[in-house]
């Protein structure tokens, strides 16, 4: 008799130090880290790569923090592609798989996260595309006017070419990933503003990837010969980076470069004279217009007053939106924008390199 009662409270502890280990286990095998939580009161954020810097070091700590200043007890599940579809679809089952109520993702390949949505909609979870509009059954999404992006783009190309700017003046066109949807929003918006006013002799997608742009340029440059380009259309910041080594290494400057995402390179270029402009969508009011959007949905409350507008998204779907105003930042407007914003400090952007031509800027 004594043995069967050692051996049913043996039993019972064991049961006990296994189900406190699963409950307070925070492994994320979603390969990124993330602050775990009751399932009941926790929004899964997908976000698409860690090349792209904005994601890392600004939307997610944004996000976060508006997150806990709506709900005090609301976690926070987190994970990054590192710009693969496929893994931000495991990354999906596995918010489903935890519990998560609301899922805020900025897609990967809006077309390939179609079923992982559909997924996890059948399970009861609302979806809020971020940045870019995801495929399938979303129940929201906050982004910039994209469209407005890219005619902000070739805007400010055609006003730094300046005289130059004629029918026959060739440019070089660097477009973003055809996976992202932004990206032909962006290219149909530049077109608008350049078709018919200049010459746009080269165009290809950069995959969003500076050493591709690079190449692509490299190719521009053979094609057309390097006296014969006057300006570069580049989708964004890294993009710009790269292309801007390929113009320096082919002996061009003094040409317009155009850029998106206010990343500190492209501002520290714009000082330096290597890039013209770059377009500013405030990284803040995006993230947090998604955490009250996901906050929203998690407690049953309606969007209507936040999602104005709709957009149609490439499956189909007209979905609730809710679209901020982008900027375009160049030399004469740092201070105004980004530095003003707190985005950056004048001594961020103000490093040993670009010291002297911030001066010249009116920085210093």
């Amino acid at each position: 008799m004594r043995r069967v009662v050692i051996g049913t409270a043996a039993v019972s502890m064991a049961l006990s130090m296994a189900a406190c280990g699963k409950a307070g286990d925070k492994k994320d095998d979603s390969g990124s880290g993330s602050s775990s939580g009751s399932g009941s009161k926790t929004i899964g954020l997908l976000l698409p790569d860690s090349v792209t810097a904005r994601y890392e070091k600004f939307d997610k700590p944004y996000f976060e923090a508006k997150v806990k200043s709506l709900c005090a007890d609301c976690n926070v599940e987190y994970a990054n592609a590192a710009g693969d579809a496929a893994k931000q679809a495991q990354q999906v089952s596995s918010m489903i798989t935890k519990g998560v109520k609301v899922i805020v993702i900025s897609a990967q390949d809006s077309a390939a996260i179609k079923s992982s949505i559909q997924s996890a909609v059948d399970k009861g979870i609302k979806v809020v595309a971020y940045d870019r509009l995801a495929q399938g059954p979303v129940s929201a999404y906050v982004s910039f006017d994209n469209v407005k992006v890219g005619e902000l783009q070739g805007q400010a190309l055609l006003t730094a070419l300046g005289s130059k700017a004629t029918k026959s003046s060739k440019i070089v066109m660097i477009n973003g990933d055809d996976a992202d949807p932004n990206a032909g929003q962006f290219k149909k918006g530049a077109h608008s503003a350049l078709d018919g006013k200049v010459d746009i002799a080269y165009e290809q997608s950069g995959l969003w990837k500076d050493t591709v742009a690079a190449q692509k340029m490299s190719a521009a440059i053979t094609q057309l010969g390097a006296k014969k380009i006057v300006g570069v259309y580049s989708a964004n910041d890294g993009m710009a980076g790269g292309i801007a080594n390929t113009l320096k290494g082919a002996g061009i400057s003094g040409i317009p470069l155009t850029g998106q995402d206010a990343e500190l390179a492209g501002i520290q270029r714009i000082v330096a004279g290597t890039q013209s402009s770059t377009v500013y969508k405030a990284f803040k009011p995006e993230a947090e217009a998604a955490a009250q959007l996901a906050y929203n949905l998690l407690e049953g409350k309606a969007i209507d007053s936040l999602a104005t507008s709709t957009q149609t998204s490439g499956s189909g779907t007209k979905v609730p939106s809710q679209l901020l105003t982008p900027v375009s930042v160049t030399k004469a407007n740092i201070k105004d924008t980004v530095v003003k914003d707190g985005l950056y400090t004048i001594a961020q952007i103000c490093t040993g390199d670009y010291a002297k031509a911030c001066k010249t800027a009116g920085l210093q």
